[in-house]
Order: structure tokens, then C-alpha cells, then sequence
């Protein structure tokens, strides 16, 4: 029960905690407003969908999730996905679509956490949640450009955005850029005073009311007003339109995938400063029900949001109550404060996002990323350039492509050393086909180590082979302590193998083979066809089946015609 129920957990949440988490959930709420009305209108849908998306799901996230700082709503890259299925289902109402998406959503992403399919997110390696988060904090910091100058922003990949930003600089509104740039200075100011410090809320809080006392407004500055002025009213309660269900199911699918490794990758990332155990499967179900909650009180689908979770780690919150706590804020914002929300100038918000920014680009991590092995170096730079030239979704899908190439890589590697005995009877390690000085020898023996599974056949026969065309070879032994797994593609694959070399006149013996092994072969006959005797199961004490495995490749070596060999 407390596995699905997290809050239950004992010393989960503490009244202590309370004061900083209100602090952080104040400046979440700050964000969560205008990302609320602008992403809900990527989508297609009506403004006050995104703010619905924020509010109780919010709370239900917070309460849910297995992660005590995720800010559960909203997220530019599910907006894309929306659109499209707004945009391919004309006759039908938006909020409908959006509604019955989030219930589809939420079905689909409790079920994946009750059947514990969390581990699957385990594939996807840290390089490339780094490369994820940097290259979307970068992309943060980009998309405020047009705030802080007071012009218009461009479309399409990261290029492009900034070249249509570029063109319109000469309209820059100096106050813009003049309370953009003091609001990110008095943020940096006041951590370096003290890190406890509401640093978001003050410098928002001083910069609405400078512009409030000067009117700035009047003289063009920009406030929230401006973008979409906020609803009053609680979130109204809906139902999904069950005769959508067969159109919207790719898309359905589409969204779950994307919120579950979208709000998994920000979840790890903040865990990684936190030291918070992670239970993913908890996380599925938290973020499904949060879903299923936006699609009964008039929002759509959610994930855990990149920027809203970075404010809430960053302003101070140490338990699950930020999230929840946001979610009431934005309540009452539907309910009353909207006016008050809404002087709050685009130009200072950007500069609180230019910091979120700075802070996601960990350069510690990146640059120890980039001193390790290749692998790492290339799920990094690949996840981070497709945040770059690709949408979110499609870099996160990239990542998720990149890690699942490098673990069915190294999956498949089984790692063969050649043994070889010297005329002192010393036991000789060397790399498979290297004869040097053996080549006289009649006895060859090969060590496997790692998973013995289907991926193993090509690698096992192409040594075997290499191994074969050493001069004078009689007998080749598979040393196997140190493998496991065998399946039955490996277990024919040795049969075959038994067969090439009998036809030679040569032998095939197997050392070292546990009990599931020894099973795996007697029931497909193996042993039958290698030959009892050709078969040593390990043994307690290292090496003795291996020394009587060898003695007995002695004694066939002896017996064995020089001309068979050949």
C-alpha cells in the first residue's frame, strides 16, 4: 500500500519542510501561469485547459510520485502532440480531444507502473539525460530572447528561432531588456548573499511592483495580461468523448511514451542532486493518475515538467509538499489572484528563466562526460544536438534510440580469451587466433565470459573458427565458469560446433558447466551428442573439473592420429 502510496511513507513529508516549500511552490506558481496559457495554446486548445493542467494534477503528482520535487502539468513537447491530434480531428471539440487524451494517457501510464515496467526507463544511460537537460535548459535560455528584448521570437529548429530573433533587434525595448537583466542580476545577488533567500519571489515580486508604480504597461511593457489574461473559476469536471478513443490511440501512445521518459529524465536528474531513491514504477503510476485527474477536471496531458521542477529544486523545496502546494496556489489563482498575476512583466520572467537556464548546464557532469569512453561522449552529443535541430519529443527518442544501440551492444558481448598450455605445463592467456609459439600445440582452450545468450553465436563462431586453423589442433576446450545463461540458440550452436569438429577428427570439450546449463543441454540432447564424458560440470573448488577436463583432452590428444588433425 505504501509502494502506491508514497506519501505514506513514514517521515516522508515533515511540517518543518513546509516554509521553504512554500517558498518554491510560490515560484512555481509564477512560472506555471504563463507556460500554462502559452502551451495550451501550442495545442490548440483553450488557455484555461493549460492552467487546469497545473492545478490538480499538480496535486495528485505531487502526492503520487515516487520523485519529491517533479512539478507534474503541462510541457511544451506534449503540446506539440496535442496539436496534432487537435489539428487531424477538425470536427471534433478541442477540449474534448484534449480531455480524453489525458484519461487515454493515464490508463495507459498507471497500467505500465502496475505491471512494473519502470526498469525499461533503467536502459536509458545518464549521458544522455544530461545531454537531454542541458540541451533543453539551452533552449530554455533561447526561448526567453524574444521576452527580454521585447520583439518577436522565430519558428522551427533552434537556428532558426534564433535568426528570426535576430531580425527583429532593431525594435528592442530597452525596458525590457533593462528589467530582464536586473531581475537575473538581483536573483544571482541575493543566492550569493544567502542561499536561503526566496531570490525568485523577491526579485519577480519587486519587478511587478516597479512596473506597476511607473506603469511601465502603459508605456508597452508586456505583462502576463498581455499573453492570455487568467480565468476565474475552478477547473469544471469532464468527461472523455468515448467515440475519440480509436482516433486518438496513436497518439495516445505517442504521449505516454514521451510524459513517461520526459518526466523520468527530469526526475533522475534532480535525484542525482538529491541522493532521492528513485521507485520508477511508482513514478508511472504517480504521473498516470496526475494524468487521469487532468482529463476529469479540464486539462490535458501532463508529464513532469523540466523548468516548473527545476525552480521548485532550486527555491529551496525539500519534500513532496512544493508540488502540492502549487497545485492549491494555482487553484486560487483560478479562483481570485488572476489580476494580480497578471501585471507580472514577460520581461522578468525571462530573466528568472535565464537563470533556470544557466543552472541546468552542468558543466562539472559534461565535462567528466566527455573525459570517459566514446559511448558516453556519443549519447551525450547525440541527445544534445537533437534537443538542437529536432522538437523535444524527437531529441528524447533519439536518446532513448542511442542508449538502446550501446546496451544491445554490449548485451551481446561475450568476452572470449584463448588459454594455451606452454611445454612447462604454464597456462598462457592470449587473444583468440594468436599462435605465436603454440602452434605445435595439439590442445587449445577457450574461456568465455558473460551471458551466453543468442547475440553470443556470431562472436562464439567466429573464435571457434579462428581457433580451428591453428596447425596440429586435436582437441578445443570451452571453458565456461565464468558464463551463464545459455540458451538454446547457444546450446544448438555448440552441437553444430561438436559436428565441424568431429568431422575433422577432432574433439569438443565443455568445462565448467553449472546445473541450469547442464539442463539446458541434456534436454535439447547436447550431452548425448557431445558425449557424456565431453562434458565436466563445475565443481566447488576452482580448476578441478578444469584439470580433469584437460587430462581427459590429453588422453584424446594421445589416441588421436596425427593425419586426422590435419
Amino acid at each position: 500500500m505504501r509502494n502506491l502510496f508514497p506519501f505514506l511513507q513514514p517521515g516522508d513529508v515533515s511540517r518543518r519542510d513546509l516554509p521553504s516549500d512554500f517558498m518554491a511552490a510560490l515560484a512555481v506558481t509564477f512560472m506555471a501561469v504563463p507556460q500554462g496559457v502559452a502551451y495550451a495554446v501550442i495545442a490548440g486548445l483553450p488557455p484555461a485547459m493549460g492552467l487546469y493542467a497545473a492545478s490538480i494534477p499538480c496535486i495528485v503528482g505531487g502526492l503520487m510520485r515516487s520523485s519529491k520535487h517533479v512539478i507534474t502539468g503541462p510541457t511544451n513537447a506534449l503540446s506539440l502532440l496535442v496539436a496534432g491530434a487537435v489539428a487531424g480531428l477538425t470536427h471534433a471539440d478541442p477540449l474534448s480531444v484534449g480531455v480524453t487524451l489525458a484519461l487515454m494517457v493515464g490508463v495507459m501510464q498507471f497500467a505500465a507502473g502496475a505491471l512494473r515496467l519502470g526498469a525499461f526507463v533503467d536502459y536509458i544511460s545518464n549521458p544522455v539525460v544530461l545531454g537531454y537537460i542541458t540541451g533543453a535548459g539551452l533552449l530554455i535560455g533561447m526561448g526567453q530572447l524574444p521576452n527580454v528584448t521585447g520583439t518577436a521570437g522565430g519558428q522551427g529548429w533552434l537556428g532558426e528561432r534564433l535568426w528570426g530573433w535576430s531580425q527583429g533587434l532593431g525594435a528592442t525595448d530597452p525596458m525590457s531588456v533593462a528589467l530582464a537583466l536586473s531581475t537575473t542580476a538581483l536573483i544571482v545577488v541575493l543566492r550569493r548573499i544567502s542561499k536561503r533567500l526566496p531570490s525568485a519571489i523577491i526579485a519577480l515580486g519587486l519587478s511587478t511592483l516597479v512596473c506597476w508604480f511607473f506603469g511601465l504597461h502603459d508605456q508597452g511593457l508586456k505583462t502576463i495580461a498581455d499573453l492570455a489574461p487568467i480565468p476565474q473559476g475552478l477547473p469544471p469536471l469532464t468527461w472523455p468523448d468515448l467515440s475519440l478513443l480509436k482516433a486518438l490511440f496513436p497518439v495516445a501512445v505517442a504521449c505516454t511514451v514521451l510524459s513517461l521518459v520526459e518526466s523520468s529524465a527530469v526526475a533522475r536528474s534532480i535525484a542525482a542532486d538529491t541522493r532521492q531513491r528513485l521507485t520508477l514504477s511508482v513514478e508511472f503510476t504517480g504521473q498516470g493518475l496526475a494524468n487521469i485527474a487532468a482529463g476529469l477536471f479540464g486539462g490535458y496531458p501532463t508529464s513532469g515538467s523540466l523548468a516548473r521542477s527545476a525552480i521548485n529544486h532550486q527555491a529551496g523545496a525539500r519534500s513532496r509538499y512544493g508540488g502540492i502546494v502549487a497545485g492549491v496556489l494555482m487553484l486560487l489563482i483560478l479562483l481570485v489572484a488572476g489580476p494580480v498575476v497578471n501585471e507580472t512583466p514577460l520581461a522578468a520572467l525571462a530573466g528568472l528563466l535565464l537563470v533556470v537556464a544557466t543552472d541546468l548546464v552542468k558543466t562539472d557532469r559534461i565535462r567528466q562526460t566527455l573525459n570517459s569512453n566514446w559511448a558516453d561522449r556519443i549519447s551525450f552529443a547525440g541527445t544534445l544536438l537533437g534537443t538542437w535541430v529536432l522538437t523535444l519529443d524527437q531529441a528524447i527518442y533519439v536518446g532513448v534510440a542511442i542508449s538502446i544501440v550501446f546496451f544491445l551492444r554490449q548485451a551481446r558481448v561475450v568476452n572470449i580469451r584463448q588459454l594455451s598450455i606452454t611445454e612447462d605445463q604454464t597456462l598462457v592467456e592470449s587473444s583468440v587466433g594468436d599462435f605465436g609459439g603454440l602452434q605445435a600445440q595439439p590442445i587449445r582452450i577457450l574461456q568465455l565470459e558473460g551471458h551466453l545468450f543468442f547475440g553470443a553465436v556470431g562472436q562464439l563462431q567466429s573464435a571457434v573458427e579462428l581457433v580451428m586453423q591453428a596447425p596440429q589442433l586435436k582437441v578445443l576446450i570451452l571453458r565456461l565458469r565464468q558464463a551463464h545463461g545459455m540458451d538454446v540458440t547457444v546450446a544448438a550452436k555448440l552441437v553444430e560446433l561438436q559436428e565441424q569438429l568431429h568431422q575433422e577428427g577432432k574433439h569438443l570439450i565443455l568445462t565448467g558447466v553449472d546445473r541450469p546449463m547442464h539442463e539446458q543441454l541434456t534436454q535439447i540432447g547436447a550431452v548425448a551428442m557431445l558425449g557424456p564424458a565431453n562434458v565436466f560440470l563445475a565443481e566447488d573448488q576452482w580448476f578441478d573439473a578444469f584439470n580433469r577436463a584437460l587430462a581427459h583432452a590429453k588422453n584424446l590428444a594421445q589416441s588421436t592420429p596425427s593425419g586426422a588433425a590435419s
